[in-house]
Formats: C-alpha cells, structure tokens, sequence
C-alpha cells in the first residue's frame, strides 16, 4: 500500500467522507490522556483540564498564567506583555524577504476586506417614521497566533487586518512563548507589520480564559478570534458568553475535485501541503479519473520523501488522507457538500461551471493556477475558516466578526396607528396585555 489509500467503491468511499467530517475525537489520544494524568495528578478528560485551567485563571488571574506557563510552556517569560522594544527589535531582525512578505500579505488582506465593509443606514418615509441599522465595531478583540508546532504569523495579519478595517479600536495578540520565554520573532514581526502594539506571551486555555475575563496585564476583550488547538478550541467554547467568538476550528482540511486534466504533480503537492501543518489535517483528493488516481499517488511517494516534515505528513495521510474515484463530477460534489470542507479546490477543465454547485465550504479555489497554498498567504480572504463540517453553517473569519448591529425605530403618528392593531392582537394573543395596553395607551391618546 502506498502513502494514502485509494478508495475505488462509491460506497466505501461515501462512508469514508461522512467518517471523516469531524475529527474532534482523534484529538483526545492515550498520550494525551497519559499527559494530562502526570500534569494534574488524576485522570481528567480534556474538557475537565480546561475547565481547571479557565477557573483557576479567572480566579487567580496572573498568579495562574505563571503557574500554567511554567507547566505546560516550560518558561515563564520575564513580562508576559511585549515591549514595544521587543516587537520592534523582532522586526529588525526579521528578513527583509519576509518582511516585504508580511507587508504583502497585509495589503491584499485590507484590499479584499475593505470591499466587504458595511455601512450605517437610515430608511426615512414621508411621515417622519424612520427605521435602520447603525453597524458599530466592537471595542476591543483579542487575537490568538498560534504557535504550537511552528509559528503561524499569517495567521495573525488574517485576523488583525480585517478586524482594523471593521474599524475595531483596540486589537491584543496572545502567543505562547518559546523555550525561551518569548514569542516567536515571526509572529512579533507580524504583529508589527500590521501596526499592533499589544502583545502578549501567553498561550493555550490560559490564554483564551485571560482575554475573557482579564488576568494581570492581559485586559477582558469583547470577542476572541484565531484558531489553535483541542485546548483553546475547548477554551473559546467554555467562555462563551463571557466574551464572543469566531468559531471552534479543529485539525485543518482539503477536498480537490479533480478530472484527468491538472497535472498529477500539483494535485499530490496540494495534498501535501495541507498534510504538513499537523498528523490530524486531512487531505482528499475526489477524482473522474483512476489513471489520475494512480499517478497523483506515485507523486504523493516522490515528493514526500523529500519533504523536511514527512514524519508528520505520513501521519496524516495515513490517518485522515484517502483518494476517491467517482463516477462524475456531480458525484464528485454531492461527496463535497457533504463534507463541508475549510478548503474546496477545483482543478477540473470548466472549473466555474461547478462553483454555483458549491453549497458547504470554507473557501472554494478555482481552476489549476489557484492553489491552496496561495490562499494561506497570499490571495486576500482570510485564511481562517470553519472546519469539521461546520461550514454547513458558519463563515470564515470577516468584517462582520468585528460588527455589530444595532436597530434603530422611530415612527411617525401615522405609522404607529396603522400597525397598532397588529401589535395589540399578536401581545393578546401571547398573554401579554401590559404590552397590549401600552400600545393602546399612545393609540388611545393619539385619536
């Protein structure tokens, strides 16, 4: 058997794509279970260790961000707020490459958000009744930069970005430090780029649980955004209500649709540059054509072997990869809006034709040039988008994350008498006479 299986039976295939949907429980290993009994001194499930680690932070406040960086960082840093300093020092010695990078990436996040921003508007008619939307950004939002297995630093300008062009007034960044305590230069470099200036070196549950409810230097934030792993997943749902956020994200994943004309090379390097971000990502690839199957799947052996993190795309392809034939291309999109994938890639002759079939998925690359890889850095949308099937119902990280909207009503006399009737009946009907009477009260008064 080669590095990912080939699934020729539709059946066998359907079942393969309705199992891999979500992916939560392949987080919770043994390993991790083993960990987290040495750690706390007892068996806990992940949810009960994160439950003791946001409790004892909101207790405790920057007394518990020490103690869980020490346990589970391995360093307390000296300051868990950056200096301005340091941030513009990680910058400095940031490669002018990357640097012009990062500045890059930024100007087409802004340019493709700044399109999306929405406006405040008022519907006024002829008897004075006006009624609209006033759309307000949300005070202060803190971002979560992964760096967990490498430092995500695109990551922080997907969120950032589009947080400034909702109009956000205060944005914070929390990071885990390194071994050394600090925050990883790139994410620091990042940080400046985007014209941030409030960062902070903590990371994990501890994190998320500081920017809810505020610990030490790290002020409570109106909404928590960015992605990470199963404990800040767990973390964002557990402070729900206290603070807002964007999504619960799990293990990264892509679906190619592909027929027999992209070159069977780019097709396996898509797929492996989305196996390379962890041993949980999922990369599937659904094909018309068994000879393209074939040969992506010599491909996959000839460019992992040459990979620096092939350990770690082994595991994933092992575990959540899989190329599919399909009989058409319309089974081939029936299986993907099942799926909901983060990423839908179509790399088929007349790619467009089969976008308006798209009904579940993060983000949808079309054609050969349009890569996944691309998007992650480079194209404009944000990177960050919903995984394990819930782009059945959610979005990827917008402007509108950063908005809120508050109605706004004034009626003219008019207006008021001519829906008085409808409002009184409705409040009868529900048993809510005191509002009933305080409709009559104005319509009695007004006649």
């Amino acid at each position: 058997m080669g590095v990912v299986r080939i699934i020729r039976d539709a059946a066998e295939g359907r079942q393969f794509i309705a199992r891999n949907r979500s992916l939560t429980d392949r987080e919770v290993s043994p390993e991790l279970l083993d960990g987290l009994a040495k750690l706390f001194g007892e068996s806990l499930s992940p949810d009960q260790a994160t439950a003791r680690i946001v409790a004892s932070v909101r207790e405790r406040g920057e007394s518990a961000l020490r103690e869980w960086s020490q346990k589970l960082e391995g360093a307390v840093p000296a300051s868990f707020a950056v200096s301005a300093e340091e941030i513009d020092a990680a910058y400095e010695e940031t490669p002018l490459a990357v640097r012009e990078a990062l500045a890059h990436s930024a100007a087409r996040v802004r340019a493709f958000h700044e399109k999306q921003l929405r406006r405040s508007w008022l519907d006024w008619q002829d008897d004075g009744t006006a009624l609209g939307q006033m759309i307000r950004p949300l005070e202060r939002v803190g971002v979560y930069a992964p760096g967990g297995r490498a430092p995500y630093p695109s990551s922080l300008l997907m969120a950032v970005v589009p947080a400034q062009v909702a109009g956000v007034r205060e944005i914070i960044v929390c990071s885990p430090p390194q071994g050394d305590g600090r925050v990883a230069p790139a994410v620091l470099a990042a940080a400046r780029t985007a014209g941030v200036d409030k960062v902070y070196a903590v990371g994990g549950a501890q994190a998320i649980a500081a920017m809810a409810y505020g610990a030490g230097p790290v002020p409570r934030v109106d909404k928590i955004v960015g992605a990470g792993g199963l404990f800040v997943t767990l973390a964002k749902r557990m402070v729900y209500g206290q603070a807002g956020i964007d999504g619960l994200y799990g293990p990264t994943e892509t679906l190619l649709i592909a027929d027999d004309s992209p070159e069977p090379a780019w097709v396996a390097a898509d797929l492996l540059a989305q196996a390379e971000h962890d041993p949980l990502a999922s990369s599937v690839l659904l094909t018309t054509s068994a000879a393209q199957a074939e040969a992506v799947a010599v491909e996959l052996e000839r460019q992992m072997a040459l990979l620096p993190r092939r350990a770690i795309v082994a595991q994933s392809l092992a575990g959540q990869g899989a190329i599919i034939v399909v009989n058409s291309l319309d089974e081939a999109l029936d299986l993907g809006n099942l799926y909901a994938p983060e990423h839908m890639c179509l790399l088929v002759r007349d790619a467009w034709s089969l976008v308006g079939k798209v009904h579940n998925a993060g983000g949808v690359f079309v054609g050969h040039q349009t890569s996944e890889a691309l998007g992650d850095y480079a194209i404009g949308p944000s990177h960050i988008m919903p995984t394990s099937a819930t782009a059945r119902f959610s979005s990827p990280l917008n402007v509108n994350d950063f908005q809120k909207i508050i109605s706004v009503f004034s009626l003219g006399e008019p207006t008021a008498q001519a829906i008085s009737n409808t409002a009184i009946t409705l409040a009868e009907a529900e048993g809510l006479t005191a509002h009933a009477n305080a409709v009559r009260q104005r319509l009695a008064t007004s006649r």
